[in-house]
């Protein structure tokens, strides 16, 4: 957990309260995790979908971040699948 709440998970489970961790589950909704190579990708493809929508042709629709960001999915790929169209698709 990077330190925070204590230096292993067990130790973040006993320091931990449960409203500090309803904040996390809120920060992490918001603003996603905090995993710095998904936020330097986060922050590369803000800066790249803005060049482009610059530079773009006006009959070309306009790039979003999604376009740019591999890892950084829509709503497509948040989607859950149920118990037996997860072994259909692992098997």
């Amino acid at each position: 957990m990077n330190g925070i709440g204590g230096r292993t998970i067990a130790e973040a489970q006993e320091r931990m309260s449960v409203t500090e961790y309803q904040m996390w589950i809120l920060y992490r909704q918001k603003y996603g995790g905090l995993n710095p190579v998904m936020r330097t990708e986060w922050g590369a493809a803000l800066v790249s979908s803005v060049i482009a929508n610059i530079n773009r042709d006006k009959k070309t629709p306009a790039f979003s971040l999604t376009d740019f960001a591999p890892h950084i999915g829509g709503d497509k790929e948040k989607e859950e699948l149920s118990l037996e169209e997860a072994k259909r698709h692992w098997a």
